[in-house]
This record gives C-alpha cells, structure tokens and sequence, in this order.
C-alpha cells in the first residue's frame, strides 16, 4: 500500500496521462473523464476487465499487466494506495520526474472551479452520491460525477456534465476527502474504520469535523448515527441540516415502512411528503432522506426534490439480484463492515420475507478481520439462516498469522450455524447442498466475492435440493 502524498504538487497541465490500476471503478471513471476532456489516456491493471476493454473502445490505450514500457508518453501518472511501491510503472514514472499523483490529486484536477457537492461516510456514499445525480438530472440539471459504484439506470460511474455542479463520493479512508474543496458536504453516517491509516479512533472523528467545517456552503450530516452526533457537537458552521428520525432533526424521516421497496414520510419546516423508493431496506430510507436534504440545501422544495429521488433504481453490487436456479435466488452486496452487513441482510429479509437467507461472506482487509471479528460474526449469526465463509480478501494488505476466515466462523456461538470453507468451489457445492428451493442466497464483501455468483448458480443446477 502508498499512503497518498498530497503535499506532491498537481500540475496546471496534463496531456497525457497513463493510470496504474485503471480497470478499478473509481479509477476506470476518472480516466473516461480524462478522455472526455480530450486527454490521452493509458492504463494497466493486473487482470482484464469489462472496464478495460470499455475504455479501449473509448479511445485509451490499455494493458493488462504492469511494465514501465507502458509508461509511453506519459506526462502526468496517476495511483491509488493499492498499489505496491515496487510496482514497475510507478518506480519507473518516479525516476523520470514525470508528475505522480494520487487518484484524489487527478479528482480535484477535474474537478477545478466547480461548485462541489461531497458525500462522505462510512457507509452509504455510493447509494446517497447515486441518489443525488439521478436526482439532479430528473430536476433538470446536467451535473458531472464521479461514483464509486455503477449507476444501475445510467450504465456508468463518472459523466461529465454541462452544468458548473460536481458531485463526488469522497474517500475518508485515506484521509484524501480532506483535499476536496467542498461547497455542500454531506455526511451520512460516522463510524470508525480504517484505523490502519487514522492513528487513532479521535483521528477519525476529528477529519470528519475539518471536513464539515471547511465546506464553503452547508452541512448536511445525520442526526441518528452516533457517531455523526459526536461529529455534530465539534462542528462551527453557520448553515448544517440534520437529517433523521431524532424528534430534532432538521428534515425528520417518519413512518418507514420496509416490506420490500421502502417508504417514509420525510417532514420539513412544517411540510410532508411520502416517500416511495424502489430500493429495499431502512438504510435506504435514510440515505435518500439525506440526499433530500441536499436538494434542500440547492434550493429546491420538498415535494419536488422526493419525487426526484424516488426515481433511482439503485447502484451495481448493492442487493444486486444475478439469477435464480433451482428456486434458490442469488444477490450480491458490497457490505463489508459489521453495520453494512447489518444493513444488507435487514433489507434481505424485506425481499425474502419468510424464506432463509444464506450468506455467503469474504472478509475484506486483514485488519478490520482481525479488529472486528466478533462484530461480523454476532451480526451474521443473528441475521442470516446460515453462513457460508470464505477466506480473506486482502486488498493492499499482506497476511497476518492467525487471521482468515475461520478466524471469523470460530467466534459463532452455534457452530451450527456457520461453515467455514476456504476453496470456492468447495463452498459453492456446500452452498448448493444446503439451499433448498425459496432460499436465498446473498454473497457479502468488497473484495471478488461476487465472481463465485456463477459457480453458486452452476452447484444449484447440478445439484438436488435439500
């Protein structure tokens, strides 16, 4: 892993840009925006990509592989953290004294003077950041973007717009949402994570107060979490809108009803509106009220900002349903924290209602296994039917001794419940034998757990039910 250095100065000018690790979602976006804004573009990643033969036909040059020769004429190189600091094309870009910077330093590039709206949290940025274009378009406005997921009714995570509006996902992992001049910041929730890269759980609290502080127009931050409520209390700025289900919040969410697709009534200054999304699950409810409050906070009014919202059809890889076999249904989400898990099997069991729920979970990151082990395992146990668990996803991290997946599985209080299976093929035929028809199957983590999808499906056809 680089830790970003953000000291590193951005150049004024880029005609040139090679990305190394371009097939990534948020980075395979910035380079389709680099392209818009007449750009040469290269890229590696380590494997092929429906991203990288995407941006081949878009016009970039890309490779599969990492090689300095890659290099081309590259002027500016552009990383994440995930890559190694041996990594050829970054030692090479290095020596040469070509401009380094970080995917954040190449978003601030893009974004220049745009009027800036950030959306930074633990949890829910990709949905809330989807719900605000989709929303914005459906009032009228043609806003750029940069997401970290697809978004499902608009095929992409990035588009450059006309309007001088830019909204973002902002990374708080690496600490890079600080560099972000913001106009509007929109903070869904606070919970601690990432303490491989803050020093320390007050680290943490304390970015998202700078961040919050430093947004040149508004606040808008959850009234609920309590987290976000620490974050509240040591924020000094004139305009914030709370948003949540506390009596005092500034836009107030009532009456959540989530029996498959949710709804809500959201209340402020004195008017209503319902609510009716077509996503499912609470957590829905509340990012959308959060985007709402956003709306709010661009001028519009109430009924219109939640009829906009209510048009998003959510984003690839959140409750993402990829097929039915043998009458067992199969999902995907990215849930990768114990509250994200949490969240997901609660809107699980809106759509799958009496039938069992199987999750088939790949802890992500080495560190956040080790440090929240028990966290997953309670969460899992008390939510899903049975679970299904795999090893490590270790992303940038290398291995630390005694953490996998078994790690997770052991701290189960009914073994019962739980199977630990490293192999995913192993896992997909255990899965098949113990799924019996209106099951359901959701597989859970950030990492390439959704590529076992067609082996579970494969196993469910060749397999009888139980």
């Amino acid at each position: 892993m680089i830790r970003p250095d953000l000291s590193l100065p951005i150049p004024e000018t880029i005609r040139c840009a090679h990305f190394i690790g371009i097939g990534g979602s948020g980075m395979s976006g910035l380079a389709r925006m680099f392209l818009d804004a007449g750009i040469r573009v290269s890229g590696s990643d380590r494997a092929d990509s429906d991203n990288l033969r995407a941006l081949a036909e878009a016009g970039a040059v890309v490779h599969v592989g990492h090689d300095a020769a890659h290099l081309g004429e590259a002027d500016t190189v552009v990383h994440t953290g995930a890559i190694w600091p041996e990594n050829p094309e970054f030692v090479t870009a290095k020596q040469r004294g070509l401009h380094v910077i970080h995917r954040s330093q190449a978003l601030h590039w893009l974004i220049g003077g745009s009027r800036l709206v950030s959306v930074a949290g633990a949890h829910g940025k990709t949905t809330s950041t989807g719900m605000l274009v989709t929303a914005l378009q459906a009032l009228g406005a043609d806003p750029s973007f940069v997401n970290g997921g697809v978004i499902e009714q608009l095929g992409t995570s990035s588009a450059t717009g006309a309007d001088p509006l830019f909204v973002i996902e902002a990374d708080e992992s690496d600490g890079t949402f600080l560099l972000y001049d913001t106009a509007i910041a929109l903070i869904t929730n606070v919970d601690p994570d990432h303490l491989d890269f803050f020093s320390s759980e007050d680290a943490f609290y304390d970015a998202f107060v700078r961040f919050g502080n430093e947004a040149s127009e508004a606040v808008v931050i959850s009234s609920d979490d309590p987290g976000a409520q620490r974050v509240r209390a040591g924020l000094r700025h004139p305009n914030v809108l709370t948003f949540g289900q506390t009596a005092d919040a500034g836009l107030r969410i009532d009456d959540i009803v989530a029996r498959g697709p949710v709804s809500a009534t959201l209340v402020h200054g004195g008017e209503s509106a319902r609510m009716q999304l077509q996503v499912p699950g609470a957590h829905n409810a509340i990012n959308a009220a959060g985007a709402v409050a956003v709306l709010l906070t661009l001028g519009h009014v109430l009924p219109d900002a939640v009829r906009a919202v209510e048009g998003f059809g959510g984003t690839v890889r959140r409750l993402e349903r990829h097929g039915e076999a043998r009458g067992v249904e199969v999902y995907d989400d990215y849930s990768h924290h114990p509250t994200e898990v949490r969240a997901a099997l609660e809107a699980m069991r809106s759509i799958a209602g009496e039938g069992r729920i199987i999750a088939i979970q790949q802890p992500h990151t080495y560190s956040r296994t080790q440090h929240m082990f028990r966290e997953f395992a309670e969460v899992l146990e008390e939510l899903a039917d049975h679970t299904v668990m795999l090893d490590v996803y270790g992303a940038r991290e290398d291995p630390v001794p005694g953490v996998t997946g078994e790690l997770v599985s052991g701290a189960f209080s009914d073994p019962a419940k739980v199977h630990y299976v490293p192999d995913w093929q192993d896992a997909a035929d255990y899965t098949a034998q113990v799924a019996k028809d209106g099951d359901y199957v959701v597989t859970l983590g950030c990492g390439n757990v959704y590529q076992i999808i067609p082996q579970v499906l494969d196993s469910l056809r060749r397999t009888p039910g139980a």
